[in-house]
Order: structure tokens, then C-alpha cells, then sequence
């Protein structure tokens, strides 16, 4: 073989080696980008249009705790939900601008990277449809889009953030983006449930296995609190508010069927413990009192949901039952975030 030959495999071997150092280094980038999710959860999926960075992801964070958002320089997204409440406001309803509050319990932002779609009722389509409505709202933040921008367009350290992320000043689109892309991060798993999946039998108590038998077969729990997240990203009447003189009608309001009258999204129950009262209008402050209004079978109206029947568990059994949900969904992986420093 000439010396001329082998100079040219030479060259064709550091190519390849050149090229193969390069694909490593992509896939390691890449790699860097892709977002780790505790035990038990399913990959997070991104928006086409919406990947997250670093950067993204901290800028939304600053949003998400900054009062400035609102009118009165008061109100954060965090205000309603707290990452040390829950990721909720630990109140039955959520509370506004000058006091002002709504008919709702504050949703948890705990995994609502997986929801389908946002709000007990589901009237916004993904986290980024979401992040814009609490900022419009006259009970909440009550602010309008062009003023929020200005606002914010006026505080040097957020429009170099924009600049460097969006390659714009300040936008909706980016405020709403950059929200979005930090709530996908508040992610919790790794539950005494999941280690116990997984083969560590000694992960759950001999009564909080009880309990997860019950919650998968007889209590009937999982027809409706199924998958990774324990809820169906469907919408049910369980008859919560329907004795009322004027009861919320939820989902109806947005569908337009009268099927879907007072049925509302189905939450999901990790970390279920942190996040009392519950129901869409916190009106059952405990557990304790959620497992004992199904196992009467809920409040009777006529567009009750069919997986709704009096249970007839024992008081052992109830307790079993809250055992598991309070310590088996505990996720040891909760996003117990702290404020950023704002611009």
C-alpha cells in the first residue's frame, strides 16, 4: 500500500473519530436539555413551540413569584399556590387583588406538567393558555395584557432577560411561554408507591398495602384516579356543591352539555396530603372527610357519575385507605422551591 493510500486512511480515521467526538458532544448537549423526572412519572412532554432551556425555565420562575404581575405590586402566582402549601393556597378559595376572592379552590401546580387541559372546568388548552388567564382576571391579578407588558418592559433586568431568550422585549407569548416551561419543572414522584412497584415490598406499611388494595379494587379509586399521576384528565360529577340552591355547573359552562353538569377535572393525588381542603370549592377541609363523602356515595343528583356508589368500608378500612394516600403517594422527590431574587 503507497504512503499516499495510507496518508489518506489516516485522514479518513480522524475524520471519523472527529465525527464521532462531535455526535457525543450533541448527544451529551441533548441530553442536557432533556428533562429528569422522578420515579414513577412519564417523560414530560414540551410544546413544539415551547422547548424549555435553562434560561427559560429560571426567567419563568422569576415571573411565577413576582407580584409585580399584578395591580397592586401584591399578588404572585405564587400567592394561590405555594410550594409550601401544597403548591396550592391552603385556603378554600383563591384570594385576589384588595382581598377579593372567587368561588374555586386554588388547583395544585404539583404536576400539572401532565393535565390536558388546565382549571377544574379545563377551559384553557395547555400551561401557557393558563399562565395568561389568573393575570387578566379582575378578582385575581387584575391586569391586562398591554399593561403587564409595559410593566415589565420597564424593568431592565426582565427586558434583558426576553432580549437573550426571545430575541424580542417583553411579550405575552414569552411571559406565557416562560411560565409554562418553569411549572413543567414542579414535578413530583418517587413515591413509597413507586419504590414499592419497583420490588421494595418493606416501601409501603402493612396498612398502607391494605389500603392500596382497596384503592385499586373495591373503593373503586382508580376508575377514575388512574395512571402515573392518579387521575384520568377527565371530568366527573361526584355530586360536591350540587345540593346548593345554585350549584356550580363546571365543566358545563365550556362544553355546553348538559351531561357534564357540575362535573369537574379529575385532580391528581400525589403529595394529596400537602394540598388540603379539597373539592373544586374546598369545602372538605380534610382527608378524612373526602374518603367518607364517597364512601356515603357522594350527593345524589341526576347527572351523578356512574363510578360513584355508596362504598360501605369499615372504619379500619377508611383508615387504611387515607394510610396509603397520605404516605404512599409522599413524594420524596417534592419541588419544595424557594423565591428567586428578582429583577
Amino acid at each position: 500500500m503507497s504512503r499516499h493510500m495510507l496518508s489518506r486512511l489516516a485522514t479518513h480515521s480522524q475524520l471519523s473519530d472527529i465525527i464521532a467526538t462531535m455526535s457525543l458532544i450533541f448527544v451529551l448537549s441533548s441530553s442536557t436539555l432533556a428533562q429528569e423526572v422522578p420515579a414513577g412519572l412519564d417523560p414530560v412532554k414540551h410544546p413544539e413551540g415551547n422547548q424549555s432551556t435553562p434560561e427559560k425555565i429560571a426567567l419563568g420562575k422569576q415571573l411565577y413569584f413576582d407580584g409585580r404581575l399584578s395591580r397592586d405590586d401584591k399578588v404572585s402566582c405564587a400567592s394561590c399556590h405555594d410550594p409550601k402549601k401544597g403548591w396550592s393556597n391552603g385556603e378554600q378559595f383563591a384570594t385576589g387583588v384588595e382581598g377579593k376572592m372567587g368561588g374555586r379552590n386554588s388547583p395544585t401546580v404539583l404536576n400539572s406538567a401532565y393535565n390536558k387541559l388546565q382549571f377544574w372546568d379545563g377551559r384553557a388548552g395547555s400551561l401557557e393558555e393558563q399562565a395568561l388567564g389568573p393575570i387578566q382576571n379582575p378578582i385575581e391579578m387584575n391586569m391586562t395584557l398591554p399593561e403587564v407588558v409595559e410593566k415589565l418592559n420597564a424593568i431592565e433586568g426582565y427586558k434583558n432577560q426576553f432580549q437573550k431568550i426571545f430575541g424580542t422585549d417583553v411579550t405575552p407569548e414569552g411571559i406565557a411561554q416562560s411560565i409554562a416551561a418553569y411549572e413543567r419543572t414542579v414535578l413530583s414522584g418517587d413515591a413509597p408507591f413507586d419504590k414499592f412497584k419497583a420490588g421494595d415490598t418493606a416501601a409501603l406499611s402493612e396498612s398502607a398495602q391494605r389500603g392500596m388494595k382497596l384503592f385499586f379494587g373495591r373503593a373503586s379509586c382508580s376508575a377514575c384516579h388512574a395512571g402515573a399521576n392518579f387521575t384520568d384528565n377527565s371530568f366527573h360529577n361526584v355530586g360536591v356543591g350540587m345540593d346548593k340552591p345554585e350549584p356550580d355547573v363546571g365543566r358545563e359552562a365550556i362544553s355546553k352539555l348538559g351531561g357534564d353538569r357540575g362535573a369537574f377535572k379529575t385532580p391528581g393525588l400525589r403529595d394529596i396530603a400537602r394540598s388540603a381542603p379539597y373539592m373544586h370549592d374546598g369545602s372538605l377541609k380534610t382527608l378524612e372527610e373526602v374518603v367518607e363523602h364517597y364512601n356515603k356515595g357522594g350527593i345524589a343528583n341526576p347527572q351523578l357519575d356512574e363510578e360513584i356508589f355508596e362504598l360501605k368500608l369499615s372504619d379500619e378500612e377508611k383508615a387504611d385507605l387515607l394510610t396509603f394516600l397520605k404516605e404512599g403517594l409522599a413524594g420524596a422527590s417534592y419541588p419544595d422551591h424557594e423565591p428567586p431574587e428578582l429583577p
